[in-house]
């Protein structure tokens, strides 16, 4: 037996006030006291105006753990009462071990209950979603809470790199700008974080019944494209941080995130939004006119066209007015940007009871992908 769950809060925490695009670089600092020759270009592609960073731009050092970037999220959710299952998603959490839904639950200080961290790039804060929204719907627990979470700035600032700009010198004589795998993600990924409330019954003035969640990965047919902690090896594959000796750490940036721009381009749209949907379309028989709000989380503005040729290739044609995105103010967050984009929207009052809303969120890691269906009341 199972019941309905509903998402009654959301809530989001960005880190200090917003970077614009002609102080970004001030603020995550200059690699070898040089300007990256891909910046503008990059920025002027991405569309992004602003973004956060946990940086104490006085010192250029972090100023916020990941774990209290979320804790922080999920104190703005206001006083929730007990929770039995918290759920946690990012891409890089402050440490290898204990895992980041521990150190959370410690920020807080909660009575013991259920903790689960999910792993991923964009998609574990769905992941988590989906396993707070199975916990409550298989009558597991009566309340839960998922977010993602975001901490980019850790391994984007400048000095990051130091090291392997050293190490490169002679090479990158005619070319001082790091390899644009990992100099371009430097102007895309920014911090943040968002959580949301899931119960059993809606309360207050709105609240989203989910009514499924449905995720996929395309690892079968595709190789790796977007990486951290590892070095793409001779044949294609990666060598892990623990198969690297540590003095190469550093001289590699191994630590960088890093993402094959040919491959992410010739395969995200297909890969993670034609096909997975329309696997989704036979399984369900969902319908464009059945979507009111569509919550694509695009890494970047260069991908909206691409985005919407797809959905009118496929017969699933949705209006721009439905769609609803803040990536141009708020950034690229990774799994935290799901989180981020549904606070903005519930907290408009644009959304209305009977209102239905789709979340797409995709991830270039191996090309997976999730899909959110919710509906108003």
């Amino acid at each position: 037996m199972t019941t309905e769950v509903f998402l009654t809060r959301t809530a989001a925490f960005l880190p200090f006030s917003p970077v614009s695009n002609e102080d970004i670089e001030d603020v995550l600092g200059r690699i070898g006291g040089k300007a990256s020759r891909a910046r503008r270009l990059i920025l002027r592609s991405n569309g992004i105006q602003s973004r956060h960073y946990a940086i104490d731009r006085a010192t250029g050092r972090l100023a916020m753990s990941n774990a209290q970037l979320t804790a922080e999220a999920i104190r703005a959710l206001g006083d929730i009462g007990p929770v039995d299952c918290l759920a946690t998603g990012t891409s890089l959490p402050d440490q290898l071990m204990p895992n980041h839904a521990v150190m959370v639950h410690g920020e807080l200080g909660w009575p013991r209950l259920e903790v689960v961290a999910c792993a991923g790039i964009c998609l574990a804060g769905t992941t988590a979603l989906k396993h707070a929204w199975l916990s409550v719907r298989s009558g597991d627990a009566r309340r839960a809470v998922a977010t993602g979470s975001e901490l980019a700035s850790a391994v984007m600032r400048g000095s990051r790199f130091e090291a392997e700009l050293e190490h490169k010198l002679q090479a990158l004589e005619e070319r001082p700008e790091l390899a644009f795998e990992k100099d371009f993600l430097r102007w895309m990924l920014s911090d943040g974080a968002g959580a949301v409330l899931l119960e059993r019954e809606p309360r207050g003035p709105l609240s989203l019944r989910v009514e499924w969640i449905d995720l996929s990965s395309a690892a079968h047919e595709l190789p790796v494209c977007m990486y951290a902690g590892a070095d793409k090896n001779a044949e294609g594959g990666l060598d892990g941080w623990a198969r690297t000796d540590p003095e190469d750490w550093r001289r590699e940036s191994t630590f960088a995130v890093k993402q094959d721009v040919r491959l992410l381009n010739e395969n995200i749209v297909r890969a993670t939004l034609g096909e997975p949907l329309a696997a989704i379309v036979e399984k369900r028989g969902l319908k464009a006119a059945d979507v009111d709000w569509f919550l694509p989380h695009l890494s970047s503005g260069y991908f909206v066209e691409p985005v919407s040729r797809c959905l009118e290739a496929m017969g699933f044609a949705i209006p721009r007015e439905r769609w609803f995105s803040n990536l141009a103010t708020k950034g690229n967050t990774g799994s935290a940007s799901p989180y981020i984009m549904l606070d903005e929207l519930f907290r408009s009052g644009r959304i209305k009871p009977g209102h239905k809303l789709l979340m797409f969120v995709p991830e270039s890691g191996r090309f997976s992908s999730g899909f959110i269906y919710m509906e108003a009341v």
